[in-house]
């Protein structure tokens, strides 16, 4: 089916726009606005250090609402009330249902990781090239295996994940870290992740690589306020990885020595071209020593012990 894309630009408050909108029969508004896009960024520091420039310039100076109408009568009987009301028509385009799902997998390829392992879509041959094949559907939730950050973070977990250790991953989103660590032979996984969506989608992309619940136990929660959290995901772990963003790793250094069994290895990446003498400041600060310092695509990954 195809649909007609509208967008009517705002020159006053967008609330007020959208409730003239409804008025006329319109529904599924989207707001794309700058001020609302710069409150959500500076709500939201947990999640990223970095944001994307084209993505910034996408919303510097706008302010407009969004919707979709069906590509028929009914449809254009709508899009001419809008026309009417606001005195011109307004900007359209036509899109195909299958424009909405799926076409985004076109560009998620596998990806080789390090030496060793491979990043195949669920919906993606395995290549045959002898690399073990991690398979992943990420859904929205942060970790696909193209990300510099994740890919510095599982080349780590090569040289430290072996048969009979075990893994703590703090900010787990798509369960891939812990997912390759358990495919590079580690025994079990653990991990959280502040997302309440992040242990599903984890859970069954462990499904996809046949490991089963009992190797991989995943919370939704907050290790840094959470004392209970905390105190469930328990200590005595051989790795912990946290490939989150400067700002939480900074905190959780300071934590981070309860999970681990003496000895044991803290692999963290998200730190962003800038921030990294701060990160591993904190982290020495903290006991550790730095092992190793990588960087790719102005992002840096340490590994400490």
């Amino acid at each position: 089916m195809r649909w007609i894309e509208v967008t009517v630009n705002c020159d006053r408050d967008p609330d007020l726009v959208c409730a003239d909108l409804a008025e006329l029969g319109v529904g599924g508004m989207i707001v794309e606005d700058e001020q609302d896009f710069e409150n959500f960024l500076e709500n939201n520091h947990a999640y990223w250090d970095y944001v994307d420039e084209e993505l910034e310039a996408k919303f510097k100076g706008v302010s407009r609402v969004k919707f979709y109408l069906s590509d028929d009568e009914d449809g254009k009987a709508v899009l001419n009330a809008v026309a009417e009301f606001l005195g011109k028509m307004p900007e359209t385009a036509f899109v195909q249902d299958s424009d909405w799902e799926n076409n985004w997998k076109e560009y998620y390829k596998p990806i080789e990781v390090g030496e060793k392992l491979v990043v195949v879509p669920e919906w993606e041959p395995v290549p045959e090239d002898g690399r073990i094949p991690l398979r992943l559907d990420p859904g929205l939730i942060f970790g696909t295996g193209s990300h510099a950050t994740t890919k510095m973070c599982l080349a780590a977990l090569e040289g430290v994940a072996g048969p009979g250790r075990t893994v703590l991953d703090l900010g787990c989103g798509s369960g891939i870290l812990g997912i390759g660590a358990i495919l590079l032979g580690c025994e079990k996984c653990a991990g959280c992740d502040i997302d309440p969506k992040a242990p599903d989608v984890a859970l069954m992309n462990a499904g996809l690589n046949g490991i089963t619940a009992d190797r991989f136990d995943i919370r939704a929660g907050d290790v840094l306020t959470d004392a209970g959290m905390r105190k469930a995901l328990g200590t005595g772990y051989d790795i912990v990885t946290a490939n989150i963003v400067s700002d939480v790793i900074i905190p959780l250094s300071g934590i981070v020595r309860q999970f681990l069994k003496p000895g044991g290895i803290f692999i963290t990446s998200g730190i962003i071209e800038g921030r990294q003498d701060e990160v591993r400041a904190a982290i020495e600060s903290n006991g550790f020593t730095i092992l190793e310092h990588h960087s790719e695509d102005d992002w840096h990954c340490f590994v400490a012990k």
